[in-house]
């Protein structure tokens, strides 16, 4: 494994920047080019599937041109060069409630669903959308990486699918009934996502994997609108349809979902989002009736 101070395969590298179950990651540079994060394999896990998993996480984003999705270098057998990402993860504004810290949260939130709806377009579902996956530069922007268990739509319903790996407290339940995954599977994620930001731990918790995926296959999300005074009850009911067991029900992209949180998030409970013909409308309460202010 490389050192702080050593060279691999061109790169001098400069300290470590944290470790995974498979891999760790250095920042490195090369005097002709900017600073990396190359990301190495485990010894012990440079096996035929952690080495494809590392493929693919390469392979996919570079196919993509967004400045919210990670941008990769050059890879090796058991190695990649990619953006250096050094203002951390989502994972720092989790459970943190200070007033001046929720706007960042859905700024964060509405920039990784831009990137989502941006690979959704391209045909390709991410599979696995989690704070921790979701990594900020140091001016503040969020990047959206680790593409490992990525899915291409066209593979994802064909007769030979693949299996589907997931982080299973933001499983969607379609991937544990073993169907095939779409755009609304990395939505149901996002949503789960969302309520880890502002709740300090995700939807569901249980002591055992077969209870938590029971909890995603059939329970509701617990309203945390009552365990949190700066969040709007509004919020609840739009993450539930995020979060709906029928993908079909969830919102079109993942864009229209936090719009609905953007525009609940300093109005209370005088708010509402919902659907006329396929047509999203924001409508405040005032006094005894409801006044639209934002369609689209």
């Amino acid at each position: 494994m490389p050192v702080p101070g050593g060279e691999f395969h061109g790169y001098v590298i400069d300290a470590v920047a944290g470790r995974g179950g498979t891999a760790q990651v250095f920042l490195a540079h090369r005097d002709d080019g900017p600073d990396v994060a190359l990301k190495v394999l485990d010894p012990r896990h440079r096996n035929p599937e952690s080495i494809d998993r590392l493929h693919r996480e390469f392979d996919l984003a570079q196919r993509f041109s967004h400045p919210r999705i990670i941008t990769v270098y050059e890879r090796g057998d058991d190695w990649l060069a990619m953006e250096a990402l050094t203002g951390g993860s989502a994972k720092d504004l989790v459970g943190t409630d200070q007033s001046w810290i929720m706007p960042i949260k859905l700024t964060t939130l509405q920039q990784i669903a831009g990137a989502l709806d941006y690979i959704h377009d391209a045909q390709v579902v991410h599979c696995d959308v989690k704070p921790s996956n979701i990594m900020r530069r140091r001016s503040g922007g969020a990047v959206l990486t680790d593409f490992g268990i990525a899915q291409e739509l066209a593979l994802a319903s064909g007769p030979r699918r693949p299996v589907v790996q997931t982080s299973l407290p933001y499983a969607a339940p379609e991937v544990l009934r073993g169907q095939p995954v779409t755009a609304a599977t990395d939505q149901y994620a996002l949503a789960c996502t969302a309520v880890e930001l502002f709740d300090g731990k995700p939807p569901f918790t249980a002591r055992t994997a077969m209870r938590l995926a029971d909890l995603h296959l059939n329970a509701t999300p617990w309203p945390i609108s009552y365990r949190h005074k700066d969040i709007p009850r509004a919020f609840d009911s739009i993450v539930a349809k995020a979060m709906a067991k029928d993908p079909l029900s969830r919102y079109p992209t993942c864009t229209e979902f936090i719009t609905c949180l953007l525009y609940t998030s300093d109005a209370a409970d005088d708010m509402q989002c919902v659907d006329l013909g396929g047509r999203r409308i924001i409508k405040k309460r005032w006094r005894t009736r409801w006044v639209q202010m934002y369609s689209y």
